[in-house]
């Protein structure tokens, strides 16, 4: 599972950190401003926020103190700054930030400190989040744009089975599997046919016109993330 991070920092400066963490894998949203930030949050969801300390239309604490509302014991965030601003970095880890560090480190002293704010944090990341649908396994929750959904369990196993393996045609042999793997009887087709209809109406804008989870005639089902 891909650790999601969001990125608030402008076009010429974060050039040189970003590619290299998508070299290693990180799942990278981009944002240049404190309020696309906000709308990138609810979006994707994030498990850590790098967020440049000089934003063009809020302060970085102001940010951070706004994130830490939204999900506090759910999110990390690193600021980085170009100054040893020894005040700003005692008011900013006050603030809720879990590092203060210098943005012209090498990229891969920035990895160690994501690495360790994670691990200090204790959330490798067990969510995942498309186009504003967040699913979190360790605590049974779905999000669509921030508001709740409720669901069955076999609701939330196929959502959850979708959404590990997104932009994959999966068959209904496989979806059987993974919601009845100890059922010795011969489970129906119609009977994920009902779950995948019941799960459309919950999450999809327009059920009758699915845009997350299409059906592949001949095939199954695609979860598009």
């Amino acid at each position: 599972m891909k650790q999601t991070l969001l990125v608030v920092d402008e076009e010429n400066t974060r050039a040189n950190y970003i590619q290299y963490l998508k070299e290693k894998g990180y799942h990278i949203i981009v944002s240049e401003n404190g309020e696309d930030a906000k709308k990138r949050f609810y979006e994707d969801h994030p498990c850590l926020l790098l967020v440049d300390t000089v934003l063009s239309d809020m302060k970085a604490m102001e940010l951070c103190k706004w994130v830490l509302s939204q999900e506090r014991n759910e999110v990390s965030i690193i600021l980085l700054s170009k100054e040893n601003n020894v005040e700003e970095k005692i008011l900013s880890l006050k603030s809720g930030a879990d590092a203060y560090i210098d943005k012209n480190m090498e990229p891969e002293e920035l990895e160690a400190h994501i690495i360790a704010v994670l691990r200090r944090s204790g959330q490798f990341c067990q969510k995942i989040a498309y186009g504003g649908l967040c699913i979190k396994p360790r605590k049974g929750e779905v999000l669509l744009f921030n508001e709740q959904v409720k669901l069955t369990k076999h609701e939330f196993n196929l959502l959850y089975h979708f959404m590990e393996n997104p932009n994959v045609v999966l068959s209904r042999k496989d979806l059987m599997h993974q919601l009845y793997p100890y059922e010795d009887k011969y489970i129906m087709d119609r009977t994920i046919d009902a779950h995948i209809k019941k799960l459309r109406e919950k999450i999809e804008d327009d059920p009758t016109s699915p845009k997350r989870i299409l059906t592949v005639r001949g095939m199954g089902y695609k979860f598009i993330g």
